[in-house]
């Protein structure tokens, strides 16, 4: 090495930020999630289909942020789990339609005040101002780029 190379400085990265607060983030929910039997994966897909009447595995996997893999695992688990159910597509059986069961809407109604609580935690330690900017600038960032 000629000693000129230019440190990265990990710790003025937006990327390196981002994923620590992240991780943050997910060990909270998803600890609390842990008592529900599910991931926090697993959960945003719940919300696609319970709150955003989300019933194509492709709509979903856009609404979560995931991939079809991620996706039709998660389906998977859920429906392993009795929590949703797939059907042929009324219109195109050869799509398949997502819905959530009594059990499914059960466990999605018990996991709702913690996921709301642990959400408010972090929503908190910022004002409405810094809550909307942090908002849009991380939907800067994010902007066209892949899922």
């Amino acid at each position: 090495m000629d000693g000129t190379r230019q440190k990265f400085g990990l710790h003025d990265s937006v990327g390196h930020h981002i994923s620590r607060t992240a991780r943050i983030v997910e060990r909270r929910v998803e600890g609390n999630l842990r008592r529900f039997g599910m991931t926090r994966v697993e959960w945003c897909v719940l919300v696609a289909v319970a709150e955003e009447g989300k019933k194509n595995p492709s709509d979903i996997a856009d609404f979560v942020g995931i991939d079809r893999t991620a996706t039709s695992r998660a389906l998977r688990q859920l429906e392993a789990s009795g929590l949703i159910e797939r059907k042929m597509g009324r219109d195109d059986r050869r799509t398949t339609e997502v819905g959530l069961t009594a059990k499914g809407t059960a466990q999605f109604n018990a996991a709702l005040p913690m996921c709301h609580a642990a959400t408010q935690h972090f929503h908190a330690k910022l004002s409405i101002d810094e809550l909307d900017v942090l908002r849009a600038l991380l939907a800067k960032l994010a902007a066209d780029e892949l899922p």
